[in-house]
């Protein structure tokens, strides 16, 4: 039965000693929507006024909302419901089915200009194995992982005529994970990448011979990681009145550029049977967010309805060719580097989406959010499988008074089920948004 257990996760084991490559959200990385208003509406967000998410979405936007303050406090909760497969063994369902992102943003326009501050949850999730499933591969531990990206941001919008509004924003990105995965000593050792140093180097031959070993870094924290980076990236934008009726908009969004992400020196640790077990410091190196390019319209059919509709192109392939990861011994002395390839495809993303205003108070929004799945089959992981398609996305907003309003939307995508080498990964998922808005 051992026998067959190691040929059944040399597999598996590659795959989980990628997941730090991997952040999952719904559009690969990234969330189908940012803000209620946009997520209802398919994640269109391009070319209308949807709040303080402009800064996240397209932020020329933020000058077409009224003049005076705004000021947005939201929460979003990501419910993935993910099983993993592997012949021979029972399925083994992730535990980890709640991640709550919370966003604030504050803008004020005078005349022809909008600026102001945010944050905001770019993506993030996790996936928690038990002890007893076969991705723990017989290590008597769980295997889990937590990943949480997000953004403070600083836009401008300007208005250049009666026509054409442009904005940027000035973004500091950070990123946060937390991983306990497991994998066999053989794999482990095939995926050594250059010469190791000192006694850790002298000791992984024999490593390599254990039926499993294991590295783990985490912590308890719900909002950050036992490895940490932070950088800078930005965006721009701009809207354009082609007609009375219509709005075209677009903009960009740099990729990142984020230092290692790395844990404390004593913050990780590498594990095997036989007493072996040694604390040190993880690096995961050149962990970036792609460029995004989307354009978009907005259809204003009547004094009520509103059609939207926007076309993505995120740059997987230029931030996803390869993960490397490196650990530096505390305890025995030495490192060793790690490096697998990815070759994550770029994605494109159609959202489209409508709001109806039914009176002075209500308003109901619809729409659909369309993705290819970015990771080639042979490359998908148990522990971030990132290989949602389609979204249905619905929601309302609510005028409570002149000054104050509150939306909502509710986002459901069915189940994709990818079929690796060696395993089977289902996902689908229900997520929501909830946002107080105040002007003043």
């Amino acid at each position: 039965m051992r026998i067959q257990f190691k040929k059944q996760t040399t597999a598996i084991a590659a795959s989980l000693l990628m997941a730090g490559t991997s952040a999952w959200a719904t559009n690969g990385m990234v969330l189908e929507g940012y803000g209620p208003v946009a997520m209802a509406m398919g994640g269109a967000a391009a070319a209308f006024d949807n709040g303080t998410a402009a800064m996240m979405n397209n932020p020329a936007t933020l000058q077409m909302g009224p003049e005076g303050t705004r000021l947005d406090l939201a929460v979003g909760v990501l419910g993935p419901k993910v099983s993993t497969t592997v012949p021979g063994f029972p399925s083994a369902k992730s535990g980890g089915t709640s991640y709550v992102m919370p966003a604030v943003g504050w803008v004020r326009k005078t005349g022809n200009t909008t600026w102001g501050v945010g944050m905001f949850g770019q993506g993030g999730m996790g996936t928690e194995y038990a002890a007893n499933t076969s991705l723990a591969m017989g290590s008597g531990s769980d295997v889990r992982s937590e990943l949480s990206v997000g953004r403070v941001l600083f836009p401008v919008a300007m208005q250049v005529n009666d026509k054409l509004n442009v904005g940027a924003t000035l973004d500091y990105a950070w990123s946060n994970l937390d991983m306990k995965m497991a994998a066999t000593g053989a794999q482990l050792g095939a995926m050594v990448n250059g010469m190791p140093s000192g006694n850790l180097g002298m000791a992984l031959p024999q490593l390599a011979q254990a039926p499993w070993a294991r590295i783990d870094f985490s912590n308890t924290s719900d909002y950050s990681g036992a490895a940490k980076a932070t950088g800078w990236t930005g965006k721009l934008g701009l809207t354009y009145q082609a007609t009375p009726e219509m709005t075209l908009g677009a903009s960009y969004h740099f990729k990142t550029s984020q230092g290692d992400m790395k844990t404390s020196t004593t913050g990780a640790s590498l594990s095997a049977p036989g007493g072996f077990a040694d604390m040190g410091q993880i690096k995961v190196l050149d962990f970036q967010m792609p460029a995004t390019l989307t354009v978009g319209m907005a259809m204003q059919a009547s004094p009520s309805l509103t059609w939207a509709a926007d076309i993505k192109r995120i740059e997987w392939s230029k931030v996803m060719r390869q993960f490397s990861m490196s650990y530096t011994s505390a305890g025995m002395g030495g490192s060793v580097s790690f490096a697998m390839p990815q070759h994550w495809e770029d994605q494109t993303v159609v959202s489209l989406g409508a709001a109806y205003r039914m009176n002075d108070q209500l308003t109901v929004r619809g729409g659909i959010n369309m993705a290819s799945n970015p990771i080639p089959n042979q490359w998908v992981n148990p522990l971030f499988p990132a290989i949602i398609e389609d979204h249905m996305t619905l929601g309302v907003g609510y005028q409570i008074s002149k000054q104050t309003q509150l939306d909502f939307a509710l986002s459901h995508a069915s189940k994709v089920t990818v079929a690796s080498p060696m395993a089977s990964i289902s996902h689908s998922q229900n997520n929501w948004q909830l946002m107080l808005s105040h002007r003043y």
